[in-house]
């Protein structure tokens, strides 16, 4: 039986990369040596670093003056590292979600945090709108998309302050015009590659600006002048995302991406408005891409269970909603095909014809 994977991370991958991966885990390179073994210094290794960096600026038409970074710790790290580097008196954040609240909470150790908007009261089933960015904030804190509430920002925000972004689990799904941004970051694990491995993207000239002392290995500016090579980088993961962005560039880039994200979720999205069953949890307004969030109705909502069963038995894999929301998630990253979206529609038809 055919198995799709609609977990919100670590996710799917496309099957090339994984075996292009495993691959270089037996030997890397012709070498005889591991990729798990090989020096992060090593010659032959190097290569592999610059072409994913080449890559990243090229799918994403990074403008000169940015600098692209492969960091450990996760996008949670990011959460500290950010006030570390870039807030000297005010920071403004936008609340939408889980994750968002993470990085609002550190920021409150450095500094005074202003959050502009918050989708709290309504359980983050919203992106705000209509809020006001303090003009003389350090800068702009949004989260683009929200794995578990099913939101997402798809557009870039005119701030008139810097912009930061994470962009964790939709990097690589549409266009971003960086010159926007003075730093977009996120956990490699949803959309880019393997977990172990933190994406940093920078404009150079907005970083040293702080008056407070920052430890080497959270100073944005030790990982843009040793080129990620300050301490040992992830290897394997690095070299997972170079597979990863070369498929992406061999299957037409991020425009390509955009087209078919926006295809599998109007599938997906006209199945739950369709079915009498189920119902989708965010508004339509603010509706993700990546993760589609719905529920039972409150009429059906002792078939939770048997539906999950359902599902999994028709190889439907990671389909069960976070706790915070419950009901169901399917994340549509990159690497998740039509047909997959297909399949879960066909298991939705099929439950609904045997309970309604």
């Amino acid at each position: 039986m055919k198995k799709y994977n609609f977990n919100a991370g670590p996710s799917i991958l496309p099957r090339e990369v994984i075996e292009q991966t495993a691959a270089a885990c037996l030997d890397f390179d012709n070498s005889g040596l591991s990729l798990m073994e090989i020096s992060h210094r090593a010659k032959n290794f190097q290569p592999v670093v610059d072409e994913a960096v080449a890559l990243f600026k090229e799918l994403l038409d990074i403008p000169e003056g940015y600098s692209v970074i492969f960091l450990g710790g996760g996008a949670s790290l990011e959460f500290c590292m950010i006030p570390f580097n870039f807030l000297e008196k005010k920071a403004a954040y936008l609340n939408t979600g889980v994750w968002a609240t993470k990085a609002e909470k550190e920021a409150k150790a450095f500094g005074e945090v202003v959050e502009v908007a918050s989708s709290a009261d309504k359980n983050f089933t919203y992106i705000p709108k209509n809020y006001e960015i303090p003009a003389d904030a350090d800068y702009f804190h949004i989260t683009t998309n929200n794995t578990i509430y099913g939101t997402e920002i798809r557009e870039d925000i005119d701030s008139p302050v810097p912009l930061i972004a994470d962009m964790s689990s939709d990097i690589f799904s549409r266009p971003v015009d960086v010159s926007k941004y003075t730093m977009i970051y996120g956990g490699a694990q949803k959309n880019l590659a393997m977990a172990g491995l933190t994406f940093v993207i920078v404009k150079d000239e907005a970083l040293g600006k702080v008056t407070r002392h920052i430890p080497t290995m959270l100073d944005y500016r030790t990982h843009v002048k040793k080129g990620s090579m300050f301490n040992t980088p992830p290897v394997v993961p690095i070299y997972s995302a170079l597979m990863n962005l070369r498929y992406m560039k061999a299957h037409g880039g991020v425009e390509a991406m955009a087209k078919i994200a926006k295809e599998r979720a109007d599938i997906l999205y006209a199945e739950i408005d369709r079915n009498s069953l189920f119902v989708g949890t965010a508004e339509k307004d603010s509706r993700s891409y990546m993760n589609i969030t719905f529920v039972l109705k409150d009429e059906y909502k002792e078939l939770e269970k048997d539906f999950l069963d359902f599902a999994t038995s028709k190889g439907m894999v990671g389909v069960k909603g976070h706790r915070d929301v419950g009901g169901f998630r399917a994340s549509c990253y990159n690497a998740m095909s039509v047909e997959g979206v297909q399949a879960l529609v066909a298991c939705m038809q099929e439950f609904e014809a045997a309970h309604k």
